[in-house]
């Protein structure tokens, strides 16, 4: 193998990591042997690549190198082949066994932790979602939901009367909607109705969130929403107003992947919620999961149509079955309510778990109807046609004339793009840099934002941030010369548990109003209206007059620009395409070539996984 290494990573079929990788399970399984060292390099591929596993049969027979005159080909051995001599080595063994590689019996090689990762996930979600909540009043819960999600005649599916009624009786719950479907608002009421259901006691509520800015809004929302819940002042009070990130609940141990709270030591909680579930990866939701009591309510809230995490696995897709239509059985709507009521229409079925089987659709509500944006608005039918993959429908909706909120620009140039994006610039910069408050400052900066999909190159977020700076500095709005110029916004790209600053954190470099005019950064505080530091102490960060569509998950912006690159990339897909267009409450602007759309809308994230059929085969 060591005449094909140089030659695997000049053409860039492998890293460096997954070529080392390659060559250490070699040398432990002390074989020199092209199956296996391929082997080991996908699969570290596969990882970086956020797949759980690889898929063997979809490489085996696949050659890797042609030949040539210095070299014969390199190919991967056929399927059964390979199988029999991954298992004839040390390193490679079945689910269960402890060795550095699991090859299961549908051909998908994991690493040993994913394998993990997955069956500790699995195998927590099928226990959780098994184990009903029994002793409850279900008249007083019926009295309850009715108050709290009163039916209404326009909505034929009551479906946040659905998942509060399932987060009463269910030790898990998952509800997935897009931007504007009510998540926030039925998850401020189910924390009122269960405090009132668990009237004998005081619940210990958690809600949290993958990163700083999402816990940030969460509780934001969850503060704004539960002032307008009809209910009294002592339940309001007993519904938290503070969201933690995951890493800071569970409590990260000092140089270790691990946390403090663990399957040995749990988390002392009744219910935990979980905002942004589309963004955390296997193994930190099967570590949380590990560390949650086996009595405790969990909540998963996310938009399951969204980009999947960073890292390995694409795990709220999976729960929801994605790509499947799921029935919900109403055998809890039926034991509380007796009776079918027309105005909820939630098409009951009679369909029962086995004996012993898991009916997940129990546990899980997808709630469908927007109420920021109709079915017939441009930006509500673009997001469905983006979101079904109709790349022909999606043009022709931008294409149409009186689009209410959609502005569509193809753009051939890299000098056009420019041209274009100085108007867009000055139109949504300007307004925050003629005030002096740097929290309205803040306020005002945060109503627009650039979304790019790449970090480098002439469309990504490093070249548009320096066009920004230029075109605002031209206009004497900013002094760009200075690295802490009033006006910059910076977004934090680590966590700072000393500062409570959190990757994807905004703020604003500005002079303090009230003393010697000294720079500080501003930031929104959790309860205090503002945060500021000096600048020299930020954690890493950099300016965000731009950012990627995966930095943005989380927000909301009234105006969004989202540029489109001047060439095909992977990254490209329908996932992330719709995650740009639901950042905006209002305006929209894509900026790019019909192919390029139209490619991305075509293209679907695919991530090897067995987390899907280990719970729903």
């Amino acid at each position: 193998m060591n005449n094909y290494i140089k030659s695997l990573h000049d053409i860039n079929i492998f890293t460096n990591i997954d070529l080392h990788f390659a060559k250490f399970i070699c040398e432990t399984a002390n074989e020199n042997d092209a199956g296996l060292f391929l082997a080991a390099a996908f699969v570290s591929n596969a990882a970086g690549n956020g797949d759980v596993c690889l898929d063997l049969e979809k490489f085996a027979g696949r050659v890797i190198l042609e030949e040539t005159e210095d070299r014969k080909s390199l190919a991967c051995p056929a399927l059964d082949i390979w199988i029999e001599k991954l298992f004839r080595t040390n390193v490679v063994g079945k689910p269960g066994d402890y060795r550095p590689l699991i090859l299961d019996d549908k051909n998908r090689l994991y690493l040993h932790k994913y394998w993990y990762y997955e069956k500790s996930l699995s195998d927590a979600i099928k226990k959780r979602a098994a184990d009903d909540i029994t002793g409850i009043d279900g008249k007083h819960v019926k009295v309850l939901l009715d108050k709290y999600f009163p039916d209404n005649c326009q909505v034929n599916k009551n479906l946040q009367k659905i998942a509060a009624l399932t987060t009463v009786f269910k030790r898990f719950c998952l509800i997935s909607g897009g931007p504007g479907t009510g998540k926030t608002t039925a998850m401020a009421k189910i924390l009122a109705l269960l405090t009132e259901v668990e009237s004998g006691r005081k619940l210990k509520i958690y809600l949290c969130a993958p990163t700083g800015k999402a816990a940030a809004k969460l509780a934001e929302s969850i503060r704004d929403t539960k002032n307008n819940i009809d209910c009294s002042d002592e339940i309001k009070k007993l519904i938290p107003e503070d969201a933690y990130t995951i890493h800071r609940l569970l409590k990260t141990v000092s140089g270790s992947s691990g946390f403090y709270y663990n399957a040995e030591n749990k988390l002392s909680a009744d219910v935990v919620i979980v905002d942004e579930a589309s963004m955390v990866d296997l193994a930190l939701l099967s570590k949380f999961m590990e560390a949650l009591p086996d009595k405790a309510r969990l909540v998963l809230a996310g938009d399951k149509d969204q980009l999947a995490s960073v890292e390995a696995g694409s795990v709220l897709g999976d729960l929801c079955n994605r790509g499947n239509t799921n029935e919900y059985s109403g055998k809890l709507y039926k034991e509380v309510y007796k009776e079918k009521k027309e105005s909820i229409d939630i098409a009951l079925t009679d369909k029962e778990s086995a004996a012993g089987k898991l009916l997940l659709n129990d546990c899980i509500v997808v709630f469908n109807k927007n109420y920021r944006f109709s079915e017939k608005s441009s930006i509500g039918r673009l997001s469905m046609a983006v979101n079904r993959g109709e790349a022909d429908s999606a043009i022709g909706i931008l294409n149409e004339k009186n689009n209410d909120g959609i502005y569509w620009e193809e753009i051939k140039s890299q000098h056009q793009l420019y041209h274009l994006l100085e108007e867009k610039i000055l139109e949504g910069y300007c307004p925050y840099l003629q005030i002096n408050d740097p929290i309205s400052a803040l306020n005002s900066f945060g109503r627009f934002k650039i979304l790019c999909v790449l970090n480098k190159g002439p469309f990504g977020i490093d070249s548009i941030n320096l066009l920004a700076e230029s075109v605002l500095a031209n206009k004497r709005l900013i002094d760009a010369s200075n690295q802490w110029y009033r006006g910059r916004p910076v977004l934090i790209k680590e966590n700072s548990y000393s500062h409570g600053l959190y990757n994807g954190d905004v703020g604003l470099i500005m002079p303090a109003q009230d003393e010697d005019d000294n720079l500080y950064a501003y930031f929104h505080g959790s309860q205090e209206p503002e945060r500021r530091f000096k600048p020299g102490i930020l954690p890493k960060h950099e300016t965000a007059y731009a950012m990627t569509v995966h930095k943005s998950q989380g927000s909301e912006f009234e105006n969004v620009v989202l540029i489109l690159p001047e060439k095909d990339y992977p990254v490209l897909t329908r996932e992330l395409i719709y995650t740009g267009i639901t950042r905006t409450t209002g305006k929209l602007t894509i900026l790019g070539t019909a192919g390029i759309l139209k490619t991305a809308i075509s293209r679907k994230t695919e991530r090897a996984s067995g987390l899907q059929d280990a719970l729903w085969s």
